[in-house]
């Protein structure tokens, strides 16, 4: 398998934005302008603890000369936020993947747009760019505290922009704002916590709005497996001819990795896409939540961090 292609950037700017919240500036480290990309992009940062993280970019797209990311220090964090906002400096040398984009931003006469803390990232840019074609949108931005949402200074200052913070008494209600009329032919595009994305999804599905609804979650919904529950299967390499046997207690990435056998990973839980693999031959039970209806009917990639096979074997490019 050949290495996938990087980017060599530099932090031009590391500044933070709010409680929990520092924005990092990268530019090219031969100062050219960056590869284009596109509203919902994201970025996988390769970082010297060994580990890799996805962000957003959350600049203007119409902007070649750097990216912006806004990483959330976690409380939970495995190595990748905390190693960013304890390390990262102006003037370090970095390397990335291309932008990669799981969540593109579709043409559409309005825009409804939908942001939870963090979420709010990869909305900026969409924003940016309906503003550029003359598209009418809203925003609703919610959060708990004022201090830690994200660029809710700038946005403060936009009238389609509604921030509301429960700690100051205000609450979105989904119900509310998907059955006013005012947004009936809107595309939905929104990011934030599961049970926010659970009751969008949720409120779409039962007013037959799916399809306008488009969403990205930073954090995946797969659970641990459960060797009672799940069946071995065997995987062969189409490359090379190997035949990895995956147990019931083992992701099909993490079988491969045991083997020794290199594959692109990051998340292990089907929401960044860096594992995304081509099936050649069998079936496949898809547990991502980067592949649509369509794309998991089709059954021509699968995310090998989280999904497995339905039948005995499956032929997959690597």
């Amino acid at each position: 398998m050949h290495p996938a292609p990087t980017l060599p950037l530099v932090i031009d700017e590391l500044r933070t934005e709010c409680d929990g919240i520092v924005c990092v500036e990268l530019v090219a480290a031969d100062g050219t302008d960056l590869p284009a990309w596109d509203p919902g992009a994201h970025i996988e940062v390769h970082l010297g603890n060994g580990l890799s993280r996805q962000y957003s970019i959350c600049s203007d797209p119409a902007d070649p000369g750097h990216y912006t990311i806004a990483v959330l220090l976690d409380p939970h964090s495995r190595g990748g936020s905390r190693y960013i906002h304890d390390t990262f400096a102006k003037g370090d040398h970095l390397s990335t993947s291309l932008p990669r984009n799981n969540f593109p931003f579709t043409d559409a006469p309005q825009y409804l747009f939908v942001a939870g803390v963090i979420g709010i990232t990869p909305l900026i840019p969409m924003m940016v760019t309906a503003q550029r074609r003359h598209r009418p949108y809203r925003l609703v931005y919610a959060g708990r505290d004022r201090s830690r949402m994200a660029f809710s200074g700038l946005l403060s200052h936009d009238p389609s922009v509604q921030l509301l913070v429960s700690g100051e008494g205000s609450r979105l209600d989904v119900a509310g704002l998907l059955d006013d009329d005012t947004h009936a032919a809107a595309e939905i595009f929104a990011c934030g916590p599961p049970r926010l994305l659970d009751e969008l999804t949720d409120h779409c599905r039962r007013a037959d709005r799916q399809r306008h609804l488009h969403i990205e979650r930073f954090v995946g919904t797969a659970v641990d497996l459960d060797a009672d529950k799940e069946r071995a299967f065997e995987v062969e390499l189409a490359r090379s001819g190997a035949v990895v046997t995956v147990g019931a207690d083992q992701s099909i990435l993490d079988a491969l990795l045991a083997q020794g056998i290199k594959a692109p990973n990051s998340c292990a839980e089907g929401v960044c896409g860096s594992c995304e693999t081509t099936i050649v031959e069998g079936t496949v039970d898809h547990r991502d939540q980067i592949l649509d209806d369509d794309e998991k009917e089709e059954n021509e990639v699968m995310m090998i961090c989280c999904s497995r096979a339905t039948s005995d074997r499956l032929v997959l490019d690597l």
